[in-house]
């Protein structure tokens, strides 16, 4: 594939993408008895985060993520307890990285890529989760969605990440493992690149466009931008 001349700022993701949200499955197994509520506890997550973006209205990704637990404990008519949000919060707060990112990241800074993050979940005081994860380095910098109070896919989310950095939508390359994460900054005029990760995929439906670059390993993703764009 030819080397393009114009080297996108690399936007990452962070949930997901970067942290391994399995490492809250205790928790919903404890409370549901079930590890894959994880999923559909982070499915209705996205699905409301979403929906407010629509409807106009903005709350932080944590009161979501805390009010959509309570909303699958009375689904699923289990108890809930104040120890058990304290939980959540503090598993939220300490996810690790997945294994394959430092190495990959490593990489990509030794080429000289730029590298961002814009995350749904609001800033956070130091220490960040990404600063526990032991990320915090490779980055120059960490956007929220809470500047533009939308949640992603809204294209203001991407347009404030272009803005701040003095570029053009185009000179950004996303990547997520989500593929409504891809779809919005494609649509905003960013490059995209899907990773992905158990759970997630390519959505194969008429006028669903793919992402430029796929792949399952963040190493492997990290080979595509390198051969595209180069260092």
């Amino acid at each position: 594939m030819a080397t393009q001349k114009t080297v996108p700022i690399l936007v990452f993701d962070v949930n997901e993408t970067l942290l391994d949200i399995t490492s809250l499955e205790p928790l919903f197994e404890r409370l549901f008895g079930n590890r894959a509520v994880l999923r559909e506890w982070f499915a209705q997550l996205i699905l409301y985060s979403q929906s407010m973006t629509l409807a106009g209205l903005y709350s932080p990704f944590g009161e979501l993520a805390v009010g959509t637990l309570r909303m699958l404990a009375t689904i699923h008519e289990q108890p809930l307890g104040d120890s058990d949000i304290a939980e959540l919060k503090t598993l939220m707060g300490s996810m690790p990285a997945h294994p394959d990112v430092v190495p990959a990241l490593s990489r990509l800074r030794a080429a000289g890529l730029r590298m961002v993050t814009l995350s749904n979940s609001a800033s956070a005081a130091s220490p960040t989760p990404l600063e526990r994860a032991g990320l915090g380095e490779f980055f120059e910098q960490s956007f929220s969605v809470e500047a533009v109070g939308q949640f992603k896919p809204a294209p203001e989310t991407y347009q404030h990440v272009a803005q701040a950095l003095g570029v053009a939508t185009p000179d950004l390359c996303l990547i997520a493992c989500h593929l409504w994460d891809t779809l919005g900054a494609q649509a905003a005029g960013c490059h995209a690149a899907l990773l992905t990760r158990p759970g997630n995929a390519l959505l194969p439906a008429a006028g669903v466009p793919a992402p430029e670059l796929v792949a399952a390993e963040l190493g492997s993703l990290a080979e595509q931008i390198l051969q595209r764009w180069g260092a």
